[in-house]
Protein backbone atom coordinates (compact mmCIF):
# COMPACT_ATOMS: atom_id res chain seq x y z
CA UNK A 1 0.00 0.00 0.00
CA UNK A 2 1.68 3.26 -1.17
CA UNK A 3 0.35 6.80 -1.63
CA UNK A 4 2.05 9.87 -2.88
CA UNK A 5 0.99 13.12 -2.48
CA UNK A 6 1.50 15.62 -5.53
CA UNK A 7 0.36 19.45 -6.16
CA UNK A 8 2.20 21.55 -4.00
CA UNK A 9 4.22 24.69 -4.72
CA UNK A 10 4.11 28.64 -4.20
CA UNK A 11 0.86 30.33 -4.77
CA UNK A 12 -0.11 33.84 -3.29
CA UNK A 13 -2.39 35.00 -1.03
CA UNK A 14 -5.71 34.33 -1.98
CA UNK A 15 -4.97 31.68 -4.90
CA UNK A 16 -5.74 28.18 -4.61
CA UNK A 17 -4.06 25.22 -5.42
CA UNK A 18 -5.08 21.22 -6.32
CA UNK A 19 -3.27 18.33 -4.08
CA UNK A 20 -3.44 14.91 -5.41
CA UNK A 21 -3.06 11.93 -3.47
CA UNK A 22 -2.42 8.54 -5.97
CA UNK A 23 -2.35 5.06 -4.92
CA UNK A 24 -0.50 2.28 -6.32
CA UNK A 25 -1.07 -1.58 -4.43
CA UNK A 26 -4.61 -0.88 -3.80
CA UNK A 27 -7.83 0.35 -4.90
CA UNK A 28 -8.56 3.31 -3.09
CA UNK A 29 -12.66 3.23 -2.93
CA UNK A 30 -12.41 1.34 -0.17
CA UNK A 31 -9.94 2.86 1.96
CA UNK A 32 -10.82 6.24 3.89
CA UNK A 33 -8.17 9.26 3.29
CA UNK A 34 -6.98 11.97 5.39
CA UNK A 35 -5.39 14.90 4.62
CA UNK A 36 -2.82 16.32 7.35
CA UNK A 37 -0.69 19.27 7.65
CA UNK A 38 3.08 19.67 9.48
CA UNK A 39 3.88 23.74 9.82
CA UNK A 40 7.36 24.22 11.23
CA UNK A 41 7.40 23.55 14.91
CA UNK A 42 4.40 23.01 14.54
CA UNK A 43 2.34 19.55 15.34
CA UNK A 44 0.46 17.27 12.28
CA UNK A 45 -2.51 18.40 12.02
CA UNK A 46 -5.90 16.70 10.57
CA UNK A 47 -7.20 18.98 7.76
CA UNK A 48 -9.54 17.34 6.15
CA UNK A 49 -10.83 13.41 5.22
CA UNK A 50 -12.91 10.96 3.28
CA UNK A 51 -14.70 7.97 4.24
CA UNK A 52 -14.38 4.91 2.29
CA UNK A 53 -18.17 4.11 0.98
CA UNK A 54 -20.62 6.99 1.68
CA UNK A 55 -18.19 9.85 0.64
CA UNK A 56 -18.84 11.41 4.25
CA UNK A 57 -16.46 14.19 4.58
CA UNK A 58 -14.87 15.90 7.52
CA UNK A 59 -12.77 19.31 7.82
CA UNK A 60 -10.88 21.00 10.17
CA UNK A 61 -12.25 24.55 10.88
CA UNK A 62 -9.89 26.95 9.87
CA UNK A 63 -10.20 25.39 6.50
CA UNK A 64 -13.87 25.10 5.76
CA UNK A 65 -15.88 26.62 2.75
CA UNK A 66 -11.94 26.96 1.49
CA UNK A 67 -10.81 23.51 0.84
CA UNK A 68 -13.03 20.72 -0.40
CA UNK A 69 -11.84 16.92 -0.66
CA UNK A 70 -13.22 14.67 -3.25
CA UNK A 71 -12.30 11.25 -4.54
CA UNK A 72 -11.99 9.95 -8.45
CA UNK A 73 -12.42 5.88 -8.33
CA UNK A 74 -11.35 5.89 -12.08
CA UNK A 75 -7.73 7.81 -11.40
CA UNK A 76 -7.42 6.02 -7.96
CA UNK A 77 -6.77 9.38 -6.67
CA UNK A 78 -8.20 11.57 -3.56
CA UNK A 79 -7.93 15.44 -4.26
CA UNK A 80 -7.60 18.50 -1.98
CA UNK A 81 -9.17 21.80 -3.67
CA UNK A 82 -7.71 24.44 -1.80
CA UNK A 83 -9.06 28.24 -1.99
CA UNK A 84 -9.24 31.50 -0.79
CA UNK A 85 -5.52 30.28 0.70
CA UNK A 86 -3.65 32.15 3.39
CA UNK A 87 0.00 32.40 4.55
CA UNK A 88 -0.93 30.57 7.89
CA UNK A 89 -2.08 27.56 5.55
CA UNK A 90 1.99 27.17 4.66
CA UNK A 91 2.44 23.89 5.42
CA UNK A 92 3.88 20.02 4.02
CA UNK A 93 0.59 18.49 3.23
CA UNK A 94 0.14 14.62 3.96
CA UNK A 95 -2.26 12.25 2.91
CA UNK A 96 -2.82 9.36 4.48
CA UNK A 97 -5.32 5.93 3.99
CA UNK A 98 -6.68 3.20 6.17
CA UNK A 99 -8.97 0.42 5.25
CA UNK A 100 -12.26 2.22 5.29
CA UNK A 101 -15.13 1.38 7.92
CA UNK A 102 -17.18 4.10 6.53
CA UNK A 103 -15.83 6.52 8.59
CA UNK A 104 -13.18 9.19 8.53
CA UNK A 105 -10.73 11.06 11.57
CA UNK A 106 -8.74 13.52 11.60
CA UNK A 107 -6.28 11.88 14.44
CA UNK A 108 -2.92 10.63 12.68
CA UNK A 109 -3.44 7.81 14.74
CA UNK A 110 -6.64 6.74 12.86
CA UNK A 111 -4.15 6.17 9.18
CA UNK A 112 -2.13 2.96 8.59
CA UNK A 113 -0.25 4.18 5.28
CA UNK A 114 1.35 7.68 4.83
CA UNK A 115 3.05 9.42 1.83
CA UNK A 116 6.35 11.48 1.76
CA UNK A 117 4.70 14.84 2.05
CA UNK A 118 4.73 17.91 -0.33
CA UNK A 119 4.96 21.86 0.47
CA UNK A 120 2.64 24.23 -0.13
CA UNK A 121 3.95 27.78 0.49
CA UNK A 122 1.39 30.83 0.24
CA UNK A 123 3.34 34.02 0.18
CA UNK A 124 3.23 37.55 -1.40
Amino acid sequence: VQVVESGGGLVQPGGSLRLSCTASGFTMDAYAIGWFRQAPGKEREGVSCLSNSDGRTNYVDSVKGRFTVSRDNAKNTVTLQMNSLKPEDTAVYYCATVLGNNWCGLHAHDYDYWGQGTQVTVSS
